[in-house]
């Protein structure tokens, strides 16, 4: 009995200590751990902070943003979905394309966690959006309208059109390298255009057949027919994956114009390799089953797509980095189809 009492007190020392070490390791781990946690929120920060003071070159000049937005307002066509691409929720948006709540497509769901105040389009409410208190305005593809810019910079720093683009035409790539620069996020916008460029590259190397044919991307509204210019987010999608305007439409432009308006006698000058329409504000049928539009040689000989489906329609018109991959995975499928026919 004797014997065996220090043998027990022994084993109960052993265990003991071997108990303390394992605290000590653990505190150690979890102190290693928590150092590394906040030397990465500090190297985020640090990174993040010395993006600014960030210049943008615009039409209406440099404009300097001082220090990283925290209340972003963004109101150009697919600014806010560009915003969110790049990790930034804005508080007011404008919703272009009349999704509705947030003011995105199903692309983009999830990437608010609290929705912004929804803006007006083509009249902002300038009193809405006062009341937000933005640090920075994004109005990256929008009219371009001097008197516009001038009453959003007054509220504040404004980041219009880039100089030397239309009304609506700025480049998708563009758009998302002023804003990434705006929002302190320059490489990360540089790395989204470069993953959406080898994207591009990848589907246009899949349907070799694209490349070099004519293309109309048009669309019909209760207003009539009409059809989109190179240098639109629609032609420009077409033209990144090998195809060509259709030259007649290129012809017709005018000076900042978006599109071509085209008269129901005159059908005929939609005609491509591929046609490619869209309803917006009726019904998809008051296109594919318009005796007119079935006359057009390349309707008739089945080499047409109507989008009758309200989420690719918009995915392909929003032109946003977040939208481009859906349209890719759902537009390609019906082109290749048609020209196939």
């Amino acid at each position: 009995m004797r014997s065996s009492l220090p043998q027990r007190r022994s084993r109960r020392t052993v265990l003991v200590a071997v108990a303390a070490a394992t605290m000590v390791a653990l505190t150690a781990c979890g102190s290693d751990s928590d150092s590394d946690a906040e030397a990465a929120s500090f190297d985020s920060e640090t990174s993040s902070s010395s993006a600014f003071p960030a210049t943008v070159a615009t039409k209406f000049g440099d404009v300097t943003i001082e220090k990283k937005p925290e209340r972003v307002v963004a109101l150009g066509w697919s600014d806010a979905e560009t915003a969110l691409a790049l990790g930034v929720q804005p508080v007011g948006a404008s919703d272009w394309l009349a999704f509705g709540g947030e003011g995105v497509g199903p692309w983009a769901e999830g990437k608010y966690t609290e929705a912004p105040q929804i803006i007006g389009t083509l009249e902002p409410e300038y009193e809405k959006i006062a009341a937000l208190k933005p640090d920075l305005i994004l109005d990256v593809k929008s009219s371009g309208d001097q008197e516009r810019y001038d009453t959003l910079s007054k509220i504040a720093p404004t980041v219009g059109i880039p100089e030397g683009a239309d009304a609506y035409l700025t480049p998708w790539a563009d758009q998302t390298t002023m804003i990434a620069t705006a929002l302190g996020e320059k490489e990360k916008g540089e790395q989204i255009v470069a993953d959406i460029d080898a994207e591009y590259q990848k589907y246009a190397d899949e349907n070799p057949e694209f490349a070099g044919k004519t293309i109309t991307v048009g669309s019909k509204t209760s207003e009539g027919y009409g059809a989109y210019v190179s240098g639109t987010g629609r032609v420009n999608f077409a033209e990144k994956l090998g195809f060509k305007n259709n030259p007649t439409v290129e012809e017709q432009r005018e000076a900042g114009s978006f599109s071509v308006s085209v008269s129901s006698e005159n059908l005929k000058m939609l005609d491509a390799d591929l046609v490619t329409m869209a309803p917006i504000g009726i019904e998809a049928t008051d296109i594919s089953e318009d005796p007119l539009f079935q006359a057009v040689p390349a309707v008739k000989a089945g080499h047409s797509v109507v989008i009758d489906d309200k989420n690719i329609s918009s995915a392909f018109a929003t032109e946003s980095p977040l939208s481009i991959s859906y349209a890719l995975e759902n537009v390609v499928p019906l082109w290749k189809a048609a020209l196939a026919k």
